[in-house]
């Protein structure tokens, strides 16, 4: 069996963020080209396959390391084959570009088994460079949403002059940059060669958020937990390049990433998702917004625990127990949302 650490870092990377990105998915690629969702047949099949991989890496001591990758690996091709029949109808390189950066997760993970198995030697390249893509994801669908969402809760009060902007040419050099850190991690290159790119990435990503009015979403805490996960995107990004050219620990700035900005924007765009397509008001609960609060506090900790030798252990425990309070006030305040009927409301929407 792997060591707690290693369960820890694949189930977050390869149970939790595929899961979420899969989620974010499946629901906006029918709205992207006009086509149906997919049915309750397919999404109940995609759950009971993601349900086994889990339980395979579980009781992966006890299994054969093939049988374990065989069905750990099962989840994300469903998921890609389903987006991918959708988005073929009217494919768009940006939309098609995200199934090759999922891909790239999937790579990851096939690495990490490969290992297991005694083939390899790419566990933690494996991690890596899928958590890498994951970046790029958010990279991807955070720089979309947060600078449009902004704009459009600015025109609904009003405020028709300095909208936030977004430069395509940089956008397509972070997203660029970010691809190139995720491959390159995956080959035998110098750490400086992923390094540099990580850097670049998150400096790019800095520089796309100054025109999206941020200040601005202080009242609405719905809107700037999309701006701070992305913020944090990009100095997880910048401290692991850091980290690989010998500056700083690696393992502050993939928990920076991880939990800061992968955590971050999944809990960001989960609840608003959840909230707009019930047709409530775009209005986070009280609750919702303390979590918002919390998580990059857990970031943070987790960050220090790993940069600060001395502080690791209150550390830990502080970023895990946050982390357990942010989902469990995220499920318990959207819990009648998720369950209970559509209501209509004057200003309710997802893209408001």
């Amino acid at each position: 069996a792997m060591a707690p650490h290693l369960w820890h870092g694949h189930e977050l990377i390869f149970g939790y963020g595929t899961a979420a990105v899969a989620g974010f998915l499946l629901t906006a690629a029918p709205n992207w080209v006009k086509a149906r969702d997919a049915s309750v047949a397919f999404f109940a099949v995609l759950s009971a396959v993601w349900l086994a991989g889990r339980m395979a890496i579980w009781w992966s001591g006890s299994l054969p390391p093939v049988v374990v990758a065989v069905v750990d690996l099962a989840f994300l091709p469903l998921v890609l084959g389903k987006v991918f029949a959708m988005l073929i109808k009217r494919p768009k390189p940006q939309q098609m570009m995200i199934l090759g950066v999922m891909a790239l997760v999937w790579i990851g993970n096939l690495m990490v088994h490969l290992d297991w198995m005694g083939l390899t030697a790419t566990e933690a390249t494996g991690q890596r460079a899928a958590l890498l893509a994951l970046a790029v994801l958010i990279t991807i669908l955070g720089g979309r949403v947060t600078p449009a969402f902004t704009g459009n809760a600015m025109k609904r009060e009003g405020r028709e002059e300095r909208l936030p902007r977004n430069p395509m040419p940089l956008a397509a050099a972070g997203i660029a940059a970010g691809i190139l850190a995720a491959v390159t991690m995956a080959l035998p290159l110098p750490a400086a060669v992923p390094g540099t790119l990580a850097i670049l990435a998150g400096l790019i990503a800095l520089a796309r958020l100054t025109p999206w009015r941020t200040l601005w979403t202080l009242r609405q805490p719905i809107l700037w937990t999309l701006h701070l996960s992305y913020a944090l995107n990009a100095l997880g990004l910048i401290a692991f390049g850091a980290a690989q050219m010998g500056v700083g620990s690696e393992v502050a700035g993939l928990h920076l990433l991880a939990i800061g900005g992968v955590g971050g924007m999944t809990v960001a765009v989960m609840s608003r998702a959840a909230i707009g397509h019930s047709g409530r008001a775009l209005v986070a609960p009280g609750t919702v917004v303390v979590a918002y609060a919390l998580l990059p506090i857990a970031a943070l900790a987790r960050f220090a625990a790993s940069a600060w030798p001395e502080f690791y252990y209150p550390g830990v425990l502080l970023s895990g127990g946050l982390w357990i309070v942010v989902f469990t006030l995220y499920t318990a305040a959207l819990w009648p949302v998720f369950w209970g009927p559509r209501v209509v409301h004057p200003k309710a929407g997802v893209s408001a």
